[in-house]
């Protein structure tokens, strides 16, 4: 049995689409640029707010001062409205406390900035004791660099062999790959099961139950 499991946040513990959506089109209208419908950022998310910020802006806008712009009405819109609509996906907190009772690790490991990606995790999953919840971090690198899951690897004294990384995106299966772990993609989150097959996870989870029964 794994002894730590390390999951991804976005489309993976929680579905965050909407929030992230919102907060990003205010931005975009602010700055007098076209906004999106939300189902578009299913494919902007994935490799830090960043990265979302350039896929939003149209093509001859994506410059580093604009995505900075973008960047100072996100967040502190983020901040006050990351909560709104987003939610953990059905049957996610029954699986995290059923893993905790029977004394596996957890960890979450996010590209999402890390004052937000703290803030969620303590909102939506208040009784449970993760081991480490890593996100963006200044000056260093995002997922799929390893760093994130090496990191955790050594925070929680366990080796890659024993760890299983859970998420619902290319970015995810490439940092297990990357890190030396065994992945599971998810299929309820961002990306389909057929982008996600085709990175040849060790395991695909349907629905959160599927991830214990991995772990036996």
């Amino acid at each position: 049995m794994k002894k730590l499991v390390i999951f991804d946040l976005d489309g993976t513990l929680l579905n965050t689409i909407d929030d992230l959506a919102a907060a990003t089109n205010q931005a975009l209208k602010k700055l007098d640029y076209p906004t999106h419908p939300t189902p578009a950022y299913l494919r902007f998310v994935g490799n830090g707010i960043d990265k979302l910020f350039e896929r939003a802006l149209p093509p001859a806008a994506r410059t580093e001062e604009n995505i900075l712009r973008v960047r100072e009405l996100f967040v502190p819109y983020y901040n006050a409205h990351g909560t709104d609509l987003t939610a953990p996906y059905a049957g996610i907190s029954g699986v995290l406390r059923h893993l905790q009772e029977l004394g596996v690790k957890m960890a979450v490991a996010s590209n999402k900035y890390q004052a937000a990606t703290t803030e969620l995790v303590r909102h939506y999953f208040p009784a449970i004791s993760f081991a480490a919840v890593l996100g963006q971090r200044a000056g260093l690198p995002t997922k799929p660099d390893p760093l994130f899951v090496r990191d955790i690897l050594e925070q929680t004294h366990t080796g890659a062999a024993d760890a299983l990384y859970v998420g619902d995106s290319d970015v995810d299966m490439q940092t297990a790959r990357n890190a030396g772990v065994d992945a599971c993609a998810v299929t309820w989150g961002f990306r389909t099961r057929e982008e996600l097959a085709s990175y040849h996870p060790k395991y695909m989870a349907d629905k959160p139950d599927d991830i214990l029964q991995m772990l036996k």
